[in-house]
């Protein structure tokens, strides 16, 4: 059930608005201003979250209550939480101290359970704190704080997103101006969509070359020469350059990831070829705001686009359309140096550039002794609010061995260590042994009577057959047998399950045939409360045996079985609670170990002190790429998604339709597909040093008959090789084909197609 189902479920009523979206993380805390006349409707993501509620008037003070029917008493949840010597303990009560909310406040919430979270209307205006608290979950524990959702109906203005500090200045852009402004060298920009779907022209330059008589101007040319790409990105590729190719800007967080750098800001010629003359445009708008800086007049002003959703065809032309941005998405950035900087809110409405509509755009100056994270805005669903980039519980010691990060899924992750290198990496892992951070796989608690059922059909794996202490690798399909999501099922205990894969939405589709099926199961998101690193290599064993405390009823590290799991503690019978399973994405003999984020740095150093002697090193996903591509394991969006199935990505050992009956998701579509007909993944020994890549296409003379799923050199045969889903009867190993480049035609280079996998082909390493 969605939330749109759950607010329709709660009132019979027309509601006036759209209602805005809130979404309460698991152990944080939400300040919303109500005005009379709003209405509030809180939901739980899983149906099993409740929350403490505070009111406060103006003045700060407890307020009379819009709940006369739910009693005030203790938010005993909170206290527990705040009660811990934790990370999200001192994150809480920081906020609250902020929110000027104490203990006396506390004692007079609303406790609201899962099954009796409110709806209501406020009859004056109101400060709402919805707290989702609770304690940290341990490892060997099934009961995560997840997140709340709050939907706010209200006809007043938007409201802006709260400060991320207190602003040195703000203003606003109304609809079809700009604004220039000063902003001084270390200060931070944070340029705000305010209604959602409005574009931001945005100029700047050095303010010292200009009091000197010379523009030194931002040039999207260079900035995209320098850094490889359409637009910088937080992370790494982030500065933004002048035509002298150096920093003049850093985009610290970005909550949309798509804007434009090739189009001039919107000019009176643009207007005049779509026949309107005369009408407003950016680049008259910022000849008006920057004259008072003696900058020249231009007919049509370069500029990074902000919000702009630009794209580029097969056949070279650039198209747009409506912004993919939402009321309160933002762009941040960061000075390097004294900057005359203006942004627009673009006056485009004769087509989709601003959703047909402009609006106004917000901007905030905060002081340079600021401190932001880097951070990148993604979303699960098209409607929630942005969710942002977060370290691992690992990051304090990677961080400070590399500088290489990447975002992957809602987290930075390691490319590859400084002093170390891929190459050195990889030849660790299959030498000795090496550590890599995996904390962005996503973990759910699947718990109830009837949690074998669901998993039993929404997994292509027969779940049935599972005995406690067993993990299972399975594929997570739809109806059409595509496939949302492949991960490993780990199982708990008679009615409980741990699934971990790479993709959120599986809890939103499990919770989904979960409610189809009128089953009596519970699936809570716990990715926030445990967190992993690999342990993989031949000496894996040796190390972990030396630091993992097992009870006697529990199978210890030496005689764990592959896809076996078992619960320890490091270092003793009092150490930190773990979970270590004998599971890994390397095609060497390998572990994963499982633990609270506040223990990860402390896990780290006791893995690495232990794996001093055996030459232990860091592993980066530049690294890890090609030890999966050589152990032939699939990645989503490479090997597979939505329009593949199982058989066809390379993974047909796990859909049983033989040996299990029992119906699950996609296996009437997978068992009406002629398996003759299935194209194939096999590999692919590429004869020549020439770059082969994902997306490549696999031609037989003039016509293609496959593509390139994922590609690497591989140490190990001296060879580059690649995956390749080719059509069946090309699948026999030895077949002769080639990789089509450039225009498919007017390149090639030869290769031959083998079995899977390149390395180790009776997985005799990772079975030892």
């Amino acid at each position: 059930m969605t939330i749109h189902q759950q607010q329709a479920q709660v009132s019979n009523e027309v509601l006036p608005v759209q209602p805005r979206l809130y979404r309460v993380e698991g152990q944080d805390a939400l300040r919303l201003a109500l005005h009379a006349g709003d209405k509030v409707c809180i939901t739980s993501a899983d149906f099993q979250q409740g929350c403490e509620l505070l009111f406060m008037d103006a003045q700060g003070d407890v307020a009379e209550s819009p709940l006369p029917h739910y009693p005030l008493s203790e938010a005993v949840n909170t206290g527990a939480q705040l009660a811990q010597l934790s990370e999200s303990a001192l994150r809480l009560s920081e906020l609250l101290q902020v929110w000027g909310i104490n203990e006396q406040a506390l004692q007079q919430a609303h406790c609201c359970s899962a099954d009796g979270l409110p709806t209501f209307e406020v009859s004056e205006s109101l400060t709402m704190v919805v707290l989702c608290c609770g304690k940290d979950m341990q490892v060997v524990e099934q009961t995560p704080v997840t997140a709340l959702q709050v939907a706010h109906f209200t006809t007043a203005d938007a409201d802006l997103p709260a400060p991320l500090a207190t602003p040195r200045s703000e203003f606003r852009v109304p609809r079809g101006s700009a604004v220039s402004y000063e902003v001084k060298a270390g200060e931070w920009i944070q340029i705000i969509d305010v209604e959602g779907k409005q574009c931001s022209d945005f100029i700047a330059f050095d303010a010292a070359a200009l009091a000197q008589g010379h523009e030194v101007a931002l040039d999207a040319v260079a900035t995209r020469t320098l850094n490889g790409l359409t637009l910088p990105q937080p992370g790494l590729h982030s500065k933004l350059v002048d035509t002298r190719q150096q920093t003049m800007l850093e985009v610290v967080q970005d909550t949309v990831g798509r804007h434009d750098s090739f189009l001039f800001a919107c000019n009176s010629k643009f207007y005049e070829d779509s026949g309107y003359f005369g009408h407003l445009n950016c680049t008259d708008n910022f000849n008006r705001c920057l004259s008072n800086y003696g900058i020249a007049a231009r007919d049509g002003w370069p500029a990074i686009n902000f919000f702009f959703n630009t794209s580029a065809g097969d056949c070279g032309t650039i198209a747009f359309e409506e912004p993919w941005s939402r009321a309160g998405d933002y762009v941040l950035l960061q000075a390097n140096r004294d900057l005359i900087c203006a942004s627009s809110a673009c006056p485009d409405d004769i087509d989709p550039a601003n959703g047909w509509n402009p609006t106004d755009i917000h901007v905030r100056i905060y002081p340079a002794r600021c401190e932001f994270p880097r951070s990148v805005g993604y979303r699960i669903t098209p409607e929630e609010q942005p969710r942002m980039t977060k370290p691992t519980g690992f990051h304090g010691r990677t961080s400070a061995l590399t500088k290489q990060f990447t975002e992957y899924r809602g987290y930075w992750v390691a490319s590859e260590y400084q002093n170390y290198g891929a190459r050195a990496e990889y030849l660790a892992c299959r030498e000795r042994v090496a550590m890599i951070d995996l904390t962005p796989l996503r973990k759910f608690e699947v718990v109830g009577p009837d949690a074998e059922i669901l998993l039993q059909y929404a997994l292509t794996r027969n779940v049935s057959r599972m005995s406690i202490g067993e993990v299972v690798y399975s594929a997570v399909c739809h109806s059409t047998g595509g496939m949302i999501d492949d991960g490993t099922l780990f199982r708990l205990g008679q009615h409980a399950f741990r699934w971990i894969c790479g993709d959120s939405y599986c809890g939103i589709w499990l919770r989904q045939l979960a409610a189809e099926k009128g089953l009596q199961v519970q699936v809570r998101e716990s990715t926030d409360q445990i967190h992993n690193v690999a342990v993989q290599g031949p000496q894996s064993r040796n190390l972990l045996q030396q630091i993992i405390w097992n009870a006697e009823s529990c199978t210890p590290i030496a005689e764990l079985g592959w896809f076996r799991f078992m619960t320890g503690r490091v270092g003793g019978p009092d150490g930190m609670p773990v979970m270590v399973s004998r599971t890994g994405y390397t095609g060497e003999l390998g572990f994963e170990v499982w633990c609270h984020p506040d223990q990860g740095e402390q896990l780290w150093d006791t893995i690495w002190q232990a794996g001093e002697p055996y030459g232990i090193a860091p592993l980066g996903f530049d690294a890890l790429d090609t030890l999966r591509i050589e152990a032939g394991l699939i990645f989503a969006e490479h090997e597979f998604c939505a329009e593949t199935n199982p058989f066809e990505a390379g993974i047909g050992f796990t859909v049983p339709l033989k040996t299990k009956t029992d119906d699950f998701v996609g296996r009437d579509a997978i068992a009406a597909q002629n398996p003759l007909s299935r194209k194939k993944l096999v590999g692919l020994m590429i004869d020549s040093q020439e770059t082969v890549s994902h997306g490549d296409s696999i031609f037989n003379g003039r016509f293609p008959v496959g593509v390139v799923t994922s590609a690497t050199y591989s140490p190990s045969l001296k060879s580059q090789i690649a995956l390749c889903r080719v059509e069946p009867q090309f699948a026999e190993p030895g077949t002769v084909l080639e990789v089509g480049q450039l225009d498919g035609q007017r390149k090639r280079i030869p290769v031959r197609t083998t079995t899977l996998p390149f390395y180790d082909p009776e997985r005799t390493r990772v079975r030892s």
